[in-house]
């Protein structure tokens, strides 16, 4: 069965498309020499070399081999907010990680870019029900249930919407979003729910401590930075800022945190 699949760019029908066993590999560049008998995925531009790159498969994810001697590629997830790696000239079998990737490469004056998909990503079960010993302690518990987490989503919304380098919304902005689920949202909840998940995602020292630690300046940006990173929010929770859902009273810390 194959593990990863190439779309070719402006490919629409499945039968442009390049399906890549385990152990099999594809190059890519402008066009194979007339002794070239591998799998070839052809790039007709001036500013690609013949012999560009190649990929290879494996179960669960896949190899890049920049073969050029002076261009870095880009491989882009376009679903992980700016995520990307690049692999440098001369650089072979560089492993991709990411589900869903485009390649770009540095042609002439042109940026290029063709797909690879790889749909067999594996993830590991949970713990059988009933297991001996104390559950592992969540590194970031948060619950979905909760309005603080409408407030964290509505933040990293326009960066999951595949704009990475989006402004951020300002809290007048997160209360007009959050209105239609959440018809009693101001500002000042806005703002409280912010500063308490700076405390909640250990930005900013709990309640119980006396320190209230360095200014965190960039506040907003920190949070988001952190839950992309960690996937925290996904664009699947984004369908919480549009679907009304009954909502417990948010838990109220025993100490107001200041706003910073």
């Amino acid at each position: 069965m194959y593990s990863i699949i190439v779309v070719p760019a402006h490919t629409t029908s499945p039968a442009g498309q390049v399906r890549l066993a385990p152990g099999e590999r594809l190059h890519f560049g402008r066009t194979p020499c007339a002794a070239d008998r591998r799998r070839h995925l052809d790039i007709p531009h001036p500013g690609v070399s013949r012999t560009a790159g190649e990929i290879g498969a494996t179960g669960s994810y896949w190899t890049l081999s920049n073969f050029s001697s002076g261009s870095t590629y880009v491989v882009e997830n376009p679903e992980g907010a700016g995520e990307h790696i690049k692999v440098a000239p001369g650089r072979v079998d560089a492993p991709v990680p990411f589900e869903f990737s485009r390649i770009v490469l540095p042609a002439g004056g042109d940026l290029l870019d063709f797909g690879v998909w790889a749909p067999r990503h594996d993830y590991v079960e949970r713990a059988p029900v009933g297991e001996d010993g104390e559950p592992t302690a969540l590194a970031f518990p948060l619950d979905r249930s909760k309005r603080y987490f409408l407030v964290l989503a509505a933040l990293c919304e326009l960066r999951l919407r595949d704009a990475p380098h989006a402004p951020l919304p300002t809290v007048d902005q997160i209360a007009d979003r959050l209105r239609p689920v959440w018809p009693a949202v101001n500002r000042a909840a806005v703002q409280w729910n912010i500063d308490y998940l700076a405390v909640k995602l250990r930005l900013k020292p709990g309640p119980e401590t006396a320190d209230a630690g360095p200014r965190l300046n960039g506040k907003k940006e920190s949070l988001v930075s952190l839950a992309l990173r960690f996937d925290l929010v996904r664009e699947d929770d984004l369908a919480a800022l549009t679907t009304p859902t009954t909502h417990p009273p948010a838990t109220r810390l025993t100490t107001p945190v200041p706003a910073r």
